[in-house]
């Protein structure tokens, strides 16, 4: 088994008092970390110099939780990948339903923003999931299969050993439901074989829903890489307890 990854995504959420108290909670848990899991956290993006300081003492990294697929220009509110990498991030997050759903991002945008973050040295997260409606349909699937493609097709299959996918089911986001740990595993073995022959050296994460209580069942699955973790990331002892369980 690769060692595990947990990634906090705290989404729009945080403020320069509350995002100290929660790091420095965290990390007086963490401590040194222990070697077997490696933690990124993704704050805001005009957070991103406090929690980058913040963390400068740890081995807990930063990621960013979107990205321009532009380098430079006139993009008024875009944040290049340039940008994310002078800031220290290590991590972007492409993909995320709620930019799917939101912001109508398509699959070739974010194959660009994929291919963006890889261009600066950063490691993209290329996130996929299905909504409830399609999941009902049995559409899984196909509609991760063909996230996957339209990436793989910009940047190469080579490309993706160079990155993390996270499955998120969006039907589980925020809405307290969860994927058993067999329906979650079902769709890591099916990414993994859609990767193909570097599909065993990336990291495949879950996230929906994942809290202290079942954070140890979801990582005992054999293609279960570690966690994108939302709301539970918001609290220092409950996101410890979610790093923990994967160590």
């Amino acid at each position: 088994m690769q060692h595990l990854l947990v990634v906090a995504n705290w989404k729009m959420n945080g403020s320069l008092s509350s995002n100290r108290e929660l790091v420095e909670g965290f990390l007086n848990c963490w401590g040194a970390g222990n070697g077997k899991t490696a933690v990124a956290l993704c704050p805001p993006a005009v957070y991103l110099s406090q929690v980058s300081g913040l963390l400068q003492a740890s081995d807990v990294e930063l990621g960013a939780q979107d990205v321009s697929s532009a380098s430079s220009g006139a993009y008024t509110g875009e944040v290049s990948a340039e940008m994310l990498a002078e800031m220290g991030c290590s991590y972007a997050l492409v993909g995320h339903s709620e930019r799917r759903e939101y912001h109508a991002e398509s699959n070739d945008l974010v194959a660009a923003k994929f291919a963006a973050v890889q261009q600066q040295g950063l490691i993209p997260i290329l996130c996929v999931g299905e909504t409830l409606e399609q999941r009902e349909a049995e559409q899984t699937l196909a509609v991760i299969g063909e996230q996957l493609r339209v990436v793989m097709e910009c940047v190469g299959e080579s490309a993706m050993e160079n990155a993390v996918v996270a499955y998120e089911p969006v039907w589980a986001i925020g809405t307290g439901l969860t994927a058993t740990p067999e329906q979650a595993q079902q769709v890591h073995e099916f990414i993994r074989r859609q990767l193909g022959d570097v599909g065993s050296k990336v990291k495949v994460l879950y996230g929906g829903s994942v809290k202290p209580s079942n954070a140890a069942e979801l990582f005992g699955q054999k293609d279960i890489d570690g966690a994108l973790v939302g709301g539970a990331s918001l609290n220092s002892e409950d996101f410890f307890s979610i790093c923990s369980a994967a160590s």
